[in-house]
């Protein structure tokens, strides 16, 4: 089976570098691709709040027969839940959809800096990790201002963040940000928005994966892999699943890792809908 690194927080606990997500996907299928992912092997679950799949992700736990403390698993809070007292009761809703005790990451899915409660459902969270729903927390989709606004309000840094990020898209000015204040860098959507696009057709990624003998998105991921990322493809396809979790063993030279970093095309957004985050 492929063994798939873990990284560490600044709060001395770890994740599964290579985990596997569930965006866009329907809570009865979740059930049963999330449980086919853990018997492949993947031990990092990521899901969230307005997904609606939580119940699905909790049901594939228990039928998996993985012991729940292999398994590391992440959710959201969302936009409309970033008042204090209806951020405390979201992750009490969202456990009891997962049937657990426990998150072992919760994350503010989005700054949404229009509503100016960000700083609030922080420091919700906050309360939340001293009271042991969840073991480590982070934020996603946060601009630098914000994020550097919620550490210094609090003085707690999230342990990391999840963002857009595929070679098109590397969003280098804002991990310089990150790595100063000892951040995690997460990438959803990591082979591209909606798992396609350029990056997967580049000729650079399919002349690479052509050297190895391997998938452009194996190439990909593998790249997240070098960089230090923590990366969560998504797929609902039984030997994508499978192949995905399989890039862990891809190892690229530091030649190819230099020409996919030539590839980024950022153009300063902090990536997904506009519409949904409101910059």
């Amino acid at each position: 089976m492929t063994s798939i690194p873990a990284v560490r927080f600044h709060d001395g606990h770890e994740i599964p570098q290579l985990g596997y997500g569930v965006w866009q996907v329907e809570n009865d299928v979740a059930a049963d691709v999330v449980e086919q992912a853990l018997r492949a092997g993947y031990r990092h679950i990521d899901t969230a709040a307005v997904y609606g799949n939580e119940e699905g992700v909790g049901r594939a736990i228990r039928a998996s027969g993985v012991p729940r403390e292999e398994i590391f698993v992440t959710t959201k809070l969302w936009n409309d839940s970033h008042a204090h007292d209806d951020a405390l009761a979201a992750i009490d809703t969202s456990l009891e959809k997962l049937g657990l005790d426990h998150v072992d990451l919760y994350l503010i899915h989005w700054a949404k800096p229009i509503q100016g409660k960000y700083l609030e459902a922080w420091k919700a969270l906050i309360e939340i990790q001293k009271s042991g729903k969840a073991t480590s927390i982070g934020v996603s989709n946060f601009p630098q201002a914000e994020l550097e606004e919620i550490i210094e309000a609090t003085g707690v840094t999230p342990a990391i963040h999840q963002v857009e990020t595929h070679p098109t898209f590397q969003q280098s000015e804002l991990r310089e940000v990150e790595a100063a204040h000892e951040i995690l860098h997460q990438s959803w959507s990591p082979l591209g928005q909606g798992g396609a696009g350029d990056d997967l057709g580049d000729p650079v990624v399919t002349d690479i994966a052509e050297a190895h003998g391997v998938t452009p998105a194996q190439v990909v991921i593998a790249w997240h892999l070098a960089k230090g990322f923590v990366v969560i493809p998504k797929s609902v396809t039984p030997e994508r699943i499978v192949s995905n979790l399989a890039a862990a063993d891809v190892a690229l030279s530091e030649g190819e890792i230099a020409r996919i970093d030539a590839l980024d095309r950022a153009d300063g957004r902090i990536g997904g809908d506009p519409q949904e985050c409101d910059f």
